[in-house]
């Protein structure tokens, strides 16, 4: 019996995406749509007073200017969550489809509609706004004191929430003679997920129903999201999910669908198609937190952590979007990734006058992980260890269980990874020869591990549909409201029912295009689910599949179905292997009989309550010129236990794509914002630092596989995991080179002649 799992099989998609066929939004809008652009706001906080839409209504081609004063006083959440029956777990409703109340530089304030991009921009540059001014306030921490501006009034003092966890008597523990304590401070920026495809979506009604098509990442939550913001019952919204140019999880909340299907209703029903710009993707969508973190460590001489403190303030921006949940995991990865018995943890979710901030790859562990290791190696040169040596002996060890998750390390995951990556950079020698380097161009080796949970069990709901249908041939299609965004899913899932219902993975057509009409319930594609999630009712509608299968067998063949099997498309007879019939000839008999006629189907809902660690590190090499105050990256490696790999080449891909987000968000990327005003200073591809293939190393993957024993096919996270530790590697690897601890990233030339300069490498 051919295989399938574990095999680098050609995407599903390869040929149409390489053709140019595949279509996305924008592709099936049809050219009589028409056109809604938005009036951002050009003021950091503050209200609108008026919206003169004289001008803009008399543009020609101009069919309606709605304002913030029009919208339905309907606030709705936007996160991109399960919904909860219980209040107390549901998203924060912050949002109308236009706000008066302006809380960041680009809220979104008015939209014009009219036949023609041409006069939809006209029209947006003929509003007059006159606007109420507020002070406004940036930094996550000023935003909490006292006298700062009030940006939401249910929340006082900008908290959107504050969670801590508390292990043994900290206070007590620091008391020890001869501890070091060791202390920083680690902040991570404000970056954009910079996707191929911008969100775009169209609307119209058909049928007294409000239908979306949408580039989004999570159909079956648009849903509910948009009939709460029209105030409609859910039913009565339609969402269609066609192919996803990426999203990293700006595409998980609810962007601009609910404004788009409101301003169709508004024109009658009419065809209405909204598309971001980039410089509104980079402002008006979602941005990674910013997160500011403080540690401090009290370590024994010999390595040995006695008590740590960990604090964390998460930059929210304007709205709550996915809000506390971010730096509520990063905070719950601190005391598992090193187990400690004393600790004192907080972490605050903090409204400021920026963009909302909401969920992108990695979820609040690129900003954990940035902190906690640069930590460690802070650490390791405090107490004059090697990095290598200290990890080895604070890392969860084997059998370590969380008593939340309940999540397991079943295997020796972080010493195979460190073992396998340390080979692959040879970095033991390295890291002895680059030590205590004097000259202008120096080298260095650093470390990070990760520590990443799959999936959101048991905070949240998980569940996955599955539905699948015999065809005539034989071949089969099948459906889950599991998205695929350009990330290799569909594949994946392929080969997982090739080899549960025992068939060739070529006869598995795979129906990619969510629609909430027909689609089985799903609730989309983030926290690295996919394969992890989407398995458990891949097997279950497999099996029931087969089992409906092997019976219509033993009516045709009169064969017991104790000794039927489906192996490859054939009904076979076990005992000696002989092939009784196709899977195709059965089909057509099955459909076509004049005595049992039938439809060969099955689908079943898995709910999920479980979840996985998924575990692995990096290692960088990077060349320093001191003088230039320039890194060079000479060298990336990233080692990943994901279980049982799926698809080899599918996995390599997902990993490189992460290393490349990571090298930018270590070394370059930042938004930056006007102090004066608050105005974004470089929402566009040229002057947002993106890293490219000229920064790039040879990026080396690599793998090892301790098969998950709560999945059904032995599998855990692997898109978002890439993401996490590169950039405290590459930091580490900069420490090792110089002697310098940098505490913010990205490094770039400027933060490097800072920190050289501090240090005395430098003159002016």
């Amino acid at each position: 019996m051919s295989k399938s799992v574990g095999k680098s099989v050609t995407r599903v998609d390869a040929y149409e995406k390489a053709m140019g066929r595949a279509k996305y939004v924008a592709d099936l809008c049809d050219q009589s749509a028409l056109v809604a652009r938005i009036l951002h706001a050009t003021i950091a906080h503050g209200y609108v007073k008026s919206i003169d839409t004289t001008e803009a209504e008399a543009v020609p081609g101009v069919v309606k200017v709605l304002t913030c004063f029009n919208v339905p006083d309907y606030r709705f959440p936007t996160a991109g969550h399960p919904w909860s029956t219980d209040p107390a777990h549901q998203d924060v409703a912050d949002r109308l489809l236009l706000n008066r109340h302006v809380r960041y530089y680009g809220d979104d304030i008015a939209a014009v509609i009219a036949e023609n991009e041409i006069a939809a921009a006209q029209a947006v540059r003929a509003l007059k706004v006159e606007y109420e001014e507020l002070p406004f306030v940036l930094d996550v921490q000023k935003a909490m004191e006292p006298d700062a501006p009030q940006i939401h009034e249910d929340c006082p003092g900008n908290v959107l929430k504050h969670t801590d966890i508390r292990r043994g008597d900290y206070q007590t523990a620091i008391q020890e003679p001869g501890l070091i304590r060791v202390e920083g401070w680690y902040d991570t920026p404000t970056v954009q997920h910079c996707h191929i495809e911008n969100h775009g979506c169209f609307a119209y009604e058909e049928a007294g129903r409000v239908v979306v098509v949408t580039s989004t990442q999570i159909p079956h939550i648009i849903r509910r999201v948009v009939g709460q913001a029209l105030g409609l019952p859910w039913g009565k919204v339609r969402i269609i999910k066609p192919y996803i140019g990426g999203g990293f999880g700006n595409k998980q909340d609810a962007l601009y669908e609910p404004l788009c299907a409101w301003l169709s209703t508004q024109v009658g029903g009419r065809l209405v198609h909204l598309e971001c710009s980039r410089e509104e993707t980079f402002v008006s969508n979602r941005v990674r937190h910013a997160i500011r973190t403080h540690i401090i460590s009290y370590v024994r001489p010999d390595g040995t952590l006695v008590a740590r403190k960990f604090e964390a303030w998460s930059n929210q921006g304007a709205y709550a979007s996915h809000g506390h949940s971010i730096v509520a995991k990063g905070m719950g990865a601190f005391p598992q990734l090193y187990p400690c018995d004393n600790l004192e943890c907080d972490c605050w979710t903090v409204y400021t006058n920026r963009p909302a901030a909401g969920a992108m790859r990695g979820y609040g562990i690129p900003q954990a992980m940035w902190a906690g290791e640069c930590h460690i190696d802070d650490i390791c040169q405090a107490i004059g260890m090697e990095p290598m040596e200290f990890r080895r002996k604070n890392l969860m060890p084997v059998g370590y269980t969380d008593g939340f998750s309940r999540n397991e390390l079943y295997a020796d995951t972080f010493n195979q990874c460190m073992d396998k990556g340390m080979a692959m950079l040879d970095y033991q020698r390295k890291y002895r020869e680059y030590q205590n380097q004097t000259g202008p161009v120096r080298r260095g080796v650093g470390l990070a591990v990760f520590w990443y949970n799959t999936a959101v069990w048991p905070i949240s709901l998980e569940s996955s549909s599955c539905r699948m249908v015999l065809n005539q041939d034989g071949s089969l299609q099948f459906q889950t409201g599991e998205t695929e965004i350009g990330q290799g899913c569909d594949t994946a899932y392929s080969q997982m029912v090739a080899d549960a219902v025992g068939i060739p993975v070529e006869d598995v057509h795979v129906v990619s295009t969510q629609d909430t009409d027909v689609t089985p319930f799903g609730t989309g594609a983030y926290a690295s689910r996919q394969t992890y999630i989407g398995g458990f009712s891949i097997m279950q509608t497999a099996l029931a599949l087969r089992e409906r299968i092997l019976q219509i067998a033993h009516e045709q063949t009169r064969m017991p179905v104790s000794v039927l099997d489906l192996v490859d498309g054939k009904i076979i007879r076990k005992e000696d292997g002989r092939v009784l019939k196709t899977l195709g000839e059965l089909a057509t008999e099955s459909l076509y009989s004049l005595e049992h006629s039938q439809h060969i189907t099955a689908e079943t809902t898995a709910q999920i309550k479980s979840n996985a660690y998924s575990f692995g590190c990096s290692f960088a090499e990077v060349e320093v010129d001191v003088p230039l105050c320039k890194v060079k990256l000479l060298n990336l490696v990233n080692v990943h236990d994901c279980g049982t790999l799926i698809n080899p080449a599918l996995a390599e891909a997902q990993v490189h794509g992460g290393m490349s987000m990571a090298i930018g968000y270590g070394l370059s990327e930042e938004l930056k914002f006007d102090e004066k005003t608050g105005k974004p200073l470089n929402n566009n591809l040229l002057d947002y630092k993106l890293s490219t293939f000229m920064d790039h190393p040879t990026l080396q993957a690599a793998f090892v596989e301790n098969p998950e024993p709560t999945s059904p096919y032995g599998t855990k996270a692997l898109g978002e995991p890439p993401a996490c530790s590169p950039a405290p590697a590459i930091r580490n690897a900069i420490l090792n080179a110089t002697g310098v601890a940098f505490d913010a990233c990205p490094i770039t030339p400027h933060v490097l002649y800072r920190g050289f300069k501090e240090a005395g490498l430098i003159e002016d």
